[in-house]
């Protein structure tokens, strides 16, 4: 195991957050609960890089159409009137689509940030991925209203302002799909002998 002090983890500020002015806000959350930025970057992304982001394995797309069935049955939604099926992996297939689209309409910001747990602390920054369900104080329950239901009637990904890895896994599969090894920098901020 690594240390945890040293752990990285990539992020991606959407349209939605980079068009709303909340790139400051974002990186300041960080940067004040001791992580380290130290890459980044604002690009257009490609529809390659994008597809390329985001897994295409069958049990990904599945889960995604899932986790939207749940949402349609919770909110009484009949999913199969509203899209046409009520099979999960025709449904994610449908989500992952409207995903790459939405994050190649405008720029995007990516970054790396280090430090404790870096992984657990940035998702525990943003909060849960569905932003009505996410707590106040975190990026998602403080500054999107959206919901999954909301985007999906409507045809369109999620609102929900920043991508964050979800494990190591997901991690190495995005750092050396976003950057090169010259682009990330290692320094000593002034409080990590205080902090940690």
């Amino acid at each position: 195991m690594n240390n945890p002090k040293q752990e990285k983890t990539v992020f991606i500020i959407k349209p939605d957050g980079v068009k709303r002015g909340l790139v400051g806000e974002i990186l300041s959350r960080f940067e004040k609960r001791g992580l380290k930025i130290v890459a980044l970057n604002m690009i257009l992304a490609s529809k390659e890089e994008i597809d390329n982001h985001y897994p295409k394995d069958e049990a990904w797309i599945r889960r995604l159409g899932e986790k939207t069935l749940a949402n349609y049955q919770q909110y009484g939604v009949d999913a199969k009137e509203k899209t046409g099926t009520d099979d999960p992996f025709e449904i994610g297939k449908m989500i992952r689509k409207w995903v790459v689209d939405y994050m190649t309409s405008g720029p995007i910001v990516k970054g790396v940030v280090s430090g404790v747990h870096a992984i657990d602390m940035v998702r525990k920054i943003c909060g849960n991925s569905l932003p009505n369900l996410a707590d106040m104080g975190t990026i998602r329950g403080d500054f999107s209203v959206d919901s999954a239901v909301s985007a999906n009637l409507n045809k369109r990904s999620i609102r929900n302002i920043i991508h964050a890895s979800e494990n190591e896994r997901e991690f190495n599969n995005e750092i050396e799909l976003w950057f090169k090894e010259k682009e990330i920098h290692d320094y000593k901020r002034a409080e990590e002998d205080i902090m940690f």
